[in-house]
This record gives C-alpha cells, structure tokens and sequence, in this order.
C-alpha cells in the first residue's frame, strides 16, 4: 500500500506527501514523529544549505529576536538588510538589491525591472528556455516550460519566446526584432532534470545581450549560494549576468528571495514601481546576512568541492554497478542520477529505506543534501539508493 496521500486536514491538498510527520532535524538528518531516523538529501528543496539545527541560524536569530525587532515593513530603514545588501552587491557586482519572500516573487521582480529598464524603447518581451523552471506565479510560469505547470492556468503573462539551450542561432533569431527586454536561463537547470548549461553557451548568450541591447537574468534560485562549489553558479563560466535572482538557501530555511540588479537597471527604478510589505525584514536578514556570510568563506567553499569530488567517485560507483542508472549529471553538490525508470517508485523506496530524495522530472532522482554533509554520510546514502534501484 503507497504511503502517498494528499494533505490532510484543513490544509489546500496541493501537495502529495508521505503519511509520516517530521518532528525535528539535526546536520543531515531528521526524525519523524514515531522516531523513525531519515537521511536528508533534499534539504528542503536545497534550501537547508547548512543542514538542520544550524548555530549558524539559530545565534543569528536569537540575536535579532534579542532586539524586539522582528518587522517594520519597508517603511522604515533597518540595519540588517542594508548590510545584507551591500555584502550582496560586493559579492556578485555593482547594482542595487530587491528583497522579497520566495524564488518566484524574485522573478516576477526580475521582468518587473526589466521592463521598466526596457519599456519606454519599446522592450517588453522575454526569452527563456525549453526545459526551464522559473516558479508557479504568473509571470515566472510563462517563463517555465512545464505544460502541466502552464495548462491550467492559461492566460498566462504574455510576450515570452522559448529556444532551445545551445541552440546560438536561435537566440540571435530570438532576439534580433529588438523587442526583447530580457533573456532567463538557469545556469543549471533544476526541476527540468539537473542540467548544467554549457559554459559556451552562457559565454555566447552574454554576447547576444549585450549585441542587442538585452538584460541577461540568471536565475540561481536553486543552484546559487554555493550549490555548485562557487558561491555563484555562472562563476564557473566567468559570465556575469545584469539581473541576479536568488532565494532557497538564503536565510538558511527562512522564507527570503532577492534580486540583485546591475547599476543601469536599479538606476531606472523610482518609489512605488514595486513593493513588499515583508520582503527583507529585520529577522529574516539578519539570518541570512550570517548564512551568506558563512557560505561566501572561501574554506567553506573549499570544502562544498572536496565533498563534490567525493560524491563523483561514489556516484561513479553506482552508475557502474546498477544497470538503471543511465548517466549522472550536475555540479557540485547539485546532482541529477538519470534513469531508465520513472523515479517515483525509486523515491518511494529509498524513503521506506530511510533516505529523503526528490526527483527531478519523470526519471531523473534529485540530489541536494545540505553543503555541510560529511562524505560518509554521503556513502551511506548512496549505499540506500543503490538497495532502492534494486
């Protein structure tokens, strides 16, 4: 009998969940209610990248709770989003920061900006890519090539093109009616399967921009922060973006997203062009000033790429040893293990098991423990999926 079911009780049932309750999480693992002990390997969806019960989190919250000052809204300046910022801008390159609540609302803000930047000359479309996953709201959605994510909900947003990921020809095609205000892409592609976007396209897609007068948004809402083994995943390919959109693992499990945009486009923005009423609020930026500062230390990031090294040889392993893995691909702490299989069925199993995963699209099963996992946590947990792959 599956232990699927849908959301009980009061609750929307959206969501299709185990019948276990979690009850408390600690590093890489949690209990449920029952004390049954599971390994992690979603992180919350990556975004628990410093793994449950972190000190990191908990002295930056009881810090901030200290001072009485958990909301003001955005009527007032506090001191620990101006921080988190700058540190932010210093980080990635001059610009100014939006802060907002979830990955989504950070990319509706990101075409928000962008029109405004493009607009008046008569910018106002979009380009995005097959296989991408930008979020469930409106605007995001009409970037996101999920049909069954779209379908039900059509009109979406209008004025969104989809190419091909590699395909330059395309892109230039694209973009050469000059109505373009702006080009999205994952540098690694999440929910479309784990995919890394080839460095040669990134480079080439940054001189189509700029060939056509067109913002390049990079959306690391999933593969940013670390992820990948930098601190930003288009490091890797030395391409610097004009709209930097980030959120799951910002405030180390606390809900926060945020855009950094290039001077150009923050230039264009006046008060009242957007707005949020908890975007950045002292609580959840304070937290997120400590996990960002964490994670940008370069032994931190060290560490994110030995731990990778490490995971290549287990999963090279199991690639060789289960005939249903097909390939294995991603960066860094970010992977994808390909099957000849839906990936449901594997998921199931491994979590009667004791291991957490998610899958990415229909075979492909999703690896995204927290970057603080130790190695042998990590063979110990492709040790249960390769009992789950049978």
């Amino acid at each position: 009998m599956s232990d699927i079911t849908t959301t009980s009780g009061a609750l929307v049932g959206v969501y299709a969940q185990p019948d276990f309750v979690l009850a408390r999480g600690e590093g890489c693992r949690v209990w449920d209610e029952d004390g049954r002990e599971y390994l992690d390997f979603t992180a919350g969806i990556a975004v628990n990248a410093l793994g449950h019960a972190s000190t990191v989190v908990a002295e930056a919250l009881e810090a901030q709770l200290s001072t009485g000052l958990v909301h003001t809204s955005n009527l007032f300046r506090t001191r620990p989003g101006e921080e988190l910022a700058e540190l932010l801008v210093s980080l990635a390159f001059p610009g100014g920061v939006f802060f907002c609540n979830s990955g989504g609302e950070a990319n509706e803000a990101a075409f928000k900006f962008a029109r405004r930047w493009g607009g008046a000359a008569g910018k106002r479309n979009f380009l995005a890519f097959h296989g991408s996953f930008h979020g469930r709201l409106f605007g995001a959605l009409a970037a996101t090539d999920r049909p069954a994510y779209r379908d039900p909900f059509e009109p979406l947003m209008p004025g969104v093109r989809f190419c091909d990921v590699g395909d330059g020809e395309g892109v230039r095609a694209a973009l050469s009616d000059g109505t373009v205000a702006a080009v999205i892409i994952e540098p690694v592609q999440g929910e479309g399967g784990v995919v890394p976007v080839r460095a040669p396209f990134l480079r080439e897609l940054r001189r189509a921009c700029d060939d056509s007068d067109t913002l390049l948004i990079f959306d690391e809402i999933q593969c940013g922060l670390g992820r990948t083994g930098e601190l930003f995943a288009w490091q890797h390919a030395g391409v610097v973006p004009d709209i930097l959109t980030l959120a799951k693992p910002l405030a180390g499990g606390l809900p926060m997203g945020a855009v950094v945009a290039c001077e150009r486009v923050a230039r264009t923005l006046c008060p009242g062009d957007h707005g949020t009423t908890f975007g950045g609020g002292p609580l959840v930026a304070a937290v997120a000033l400590a996990v960002v500062r964490h994670i940008a230390e370069p032994a931190f990031l060290s560490r994110v790429r030995t731990t990778s090294r490490h995971l290549d040889e287990v999963l090279e392993r199991l690639a060789s040893t289960r005939s249903a893995v097909t390939s294995v691909r991603g960066l860094g702490l970010m992977r994808g293990v390909v099957l000849d299989r839906p990936a449901g069925p594997v998921v199931a199993r491994a979590r009667e098991l004791g291991l957490l995963l998610v899958s990415a699209g229909a075979d492909v099963v999703r690896l995204v423990p927290p970057l603080t996992i130790e190695p042998a946590e990590l063979d110990v947990g492709l040790e249960i999926l390769a009992d789950a792959l049978g």
